[in-house]
C-alpha cells in the first residue's frame, strides 16, 4: 500500500486532529503508510499527516487488510485484544469482550497494569477527574501557608449520617450558613439585653418617684433625696444605653446578615448548576466511549470476515464501519473537550467563589468583633455614668453628721429650755 495513491471523496479538516492532513473533495493523496483503526498517513503538496481511510478511494488497489504493527508481530496481543489508532494518531487497545480500553499495550503476563484511555493520568471520583497518586506531588497549593478555602475543599466527603456524600463546596456553604445563624442568634441576644435595659430603666424611674421616707430631715434627708434623684439619672443612662445598643450593635448585625444571605443564595445555585453540568458532560463522555468501543468491535468483526472471505460487499461494509468508527472517535473527543471545558469552568468558579466566601467570612468575623467591642465600650460608658450619678450621693453620705442633724432639729422643734425642779416645803 505504501507509495499508492488515493482520491479524496469528502473534505477533511486536519486542524481538528493532532498531525492531521487537510484536503478537499477530489484531491489526490499519496499514501505513506497504513495505520490500524482505519487511519492512514498520507502526503499532499509536501505535507504529511493523518486522515481517515473512509474519506478516500484507493486508486492503486489494496487487496489485503492493513498490516499489524511490528511489535504485534513480534509479541502477539493477548486473546480478544485489538490495536487501533485514535483520531490524534495515538495507538490504543480495546478488549472486544468487555470493551476495556487502554493506552498501554496489554501484556499476556498476568498482573501487568493498564491505564484507562478515559483517564490517562487521572482518576474519576463522582464525575470529577483527579490526578493519580503518582502525579499528586506535582501539584502546588494555590495559596501556600494560608489554609485558604480554595486549596482544601475539592473532593466530596461522607455526610454526618454516612448515608451519602456532600461536595466540598457544600461543606464550605454549611460553614457560612452556620455563621449566618450565629449572627442571627447574637442579634437576638443583644435584643434581649436591650429589653432588660429598657425594663430596668423603667423600673428605676418608677422607683425614684415613690415618696417613701420623704419626711427624713437634716443631712441624712439631703443624702436620701439625692439617692432617689440618682435613680432617675441612672434610669436615663440605661435608657440611652439600650438605644445605642439598638442603633450601633443590633441593627448593623441584622443588616449585614441580610446582605450575607443574598450572597449565599447566589453562590449556592451558581456552583450547583456548574457541578450538575459537569455530571452531564461526564455521562456523555462515558456514553461516547462505549459507542466508540462498539464501533471498533464492529469494525474488527468486519475485518475478520474479510480475512476469511474476500467480498465487495464486505469491503463496502468495512468502509462504512470505518466511517462510523471515525465518527465515534470524533464524538468521543468532542465530548471529552466539552467535559474538560466544563471542569475548567467549574474549577475557575470554585476558586473564585471559595475565595469570595473566605472574604465574606473574614468580614463577618471582623464585623462582629467590632460591634461586640462597641458593646463593651457602651457598657463601660454606662458604668462611668452610673458612677458619676452616685458621686453626689457618696459626698452627701460622707457629710451626714448625727450631731449636726440633732442640733438643726432641736433648733427648729424645741419647746423650751427650762427644766422642771423638785417641790420644796
Amino acid at each position: 500500500m505504501s507509495g499508492s495513491y488515493c482520491k479524496s471523496l469528502y473534505p477533511f479538516s486536519g486542524e481538528q486532529h493532532q498531525q492531521g492532513l487537510s484536503f478537499e473533495a477530489g484531491e489526490i493523496i499519496k499514501v505513506v503508510q497504513v495505520l490500524p483503526g482505519g487511519w492512514w498517513e498520507g502526503e499532499k503538496d509536501g505535507t504529511r499527516g493523518w486522515f481517515p481511510s473512509s474519506y478516500v478511494q484507493v486508486l492503486e488497489g489494496m487487496q489485503h487488510p492493513p498490516p499489524l504493527p511490528m511489535e504485534d508481530l513480534r509479541d502477539p496481543l493477548p486473546p480478544h485484544w485489538r490495536c487501533y489508532m485514535s483520531p490524534q494518531g495515538r495507538r490504543y487497545y480495546v478488549n472486544t469482550i468487555n470493551n476495556e480500553t487502554t493506552w498501554e499495550r496489554p501484556s499476556s503476563v498476568p498482573g501487568t497494569p493498564k491505564t484507562s484511555i478515559r483517564h490517562k493520568n487521572s482518576l474519576p471520583i463522582n464525575c470529577v477527574t483527579f490526578p493519580l497518586p503518582a502525579f499528586m506531588p506535582e501539584q502546588q497549593l494555590l495559596k501556600p501557608g494560608e489554609w485558604s478555602y480554595c486549596d482544601y475543599f475539592w473532593t466530596d466527603k461522607k455526610d454526618s449520617q454516612g448515608n451519602g456524600c456532600i461536595t466540598g463546596f457544600e461543606v464550605l456553604l454549611q460553614k457560612q450558613l452556620r455563621g449566618k445563624q450565629m449572627q442571627k442568634e447574637m442579634a437576638e441576644f443583644i435584643r434581649e439585653r436591650i429589653k432588660i435595659e429598657e425594663e430596668y430603666a423603667k423600673n428605676l424611674s418608677k422607683l425614684s418617684q415613690i415618696p417613701l421616707a420623704g419626711q427624713e430631715e437634716g443631712t441624712l434627708g439631703e443624702a436620701w433625696a439625692q439617692l432617689k434623684k440618682s435613680l432617675a439619672d441612672e434610669a436615663e443612662v440605661h435608657l440611652k444605653f439600650s438605644s445605642k445598643l439598638q442603633s450601633e450593635v443590633e441593627k448593623p448585625l441584622l443588616t449585614f446578615r441580610e446582605n450575607f444571605k443574598k450572597d449565599m443564595k447566589r453562590f449556592d445555585h451558581h456552583i450547583a448548576d456548574l457541578r450538575k453540568q459537569l455530571v452531564g458532560r461526564y455521562a456523555a463522555v462515558e456514553k461516547a466511549r462505549k459507542a466508540l468501543a462498539d464501533r471498533q468491535k464492529e469494525l474488527d468483526l468486519k475485518t475478520q470476515q474479510l480475512e476469511i472471505k474476500l467480498s465487495n460487499k464486505i469491503e463496502e461494509d468495512i468502509k462504512k464501519a470505518r466511517r462510523k468508527s471515525t465518527q465515534a472517535g470524533d464524538d468521543l473527543m468532542r465530548c471529552v473537550d466539552l467535559y474538560n471545558q466544563s471542569q475548567s469552568k467549574w474549577f475557575e468558579e470554585m476558586v473564585t467563589t471559595s475565595l469570595e466566601l473566605e472574604r465574606l467570612e473574614v468580614e463577618r468575623v471582623e464585623m462582629i468583633r467590632q460591634h461586640l467591642c462597641q458593646y463593651t465600650t457602651l457598657r463601660h460608658e454606662t458604668d462611668m455614668f452610673n458612677q458619676s450619678t452616685m458621686e453626689p450621693v457618696d459626698q452627701l453620705l460622707q457629710c451626714v453628721d448625727p450631731a449636726r442633724d440633732r442640733e438643726l432639729w432641736v433648733r427648729e422643734n424645741k419647746t423650751g429650755e427650762i427644766r422642771p425642779v423638785d417641790i420644796e416645803i
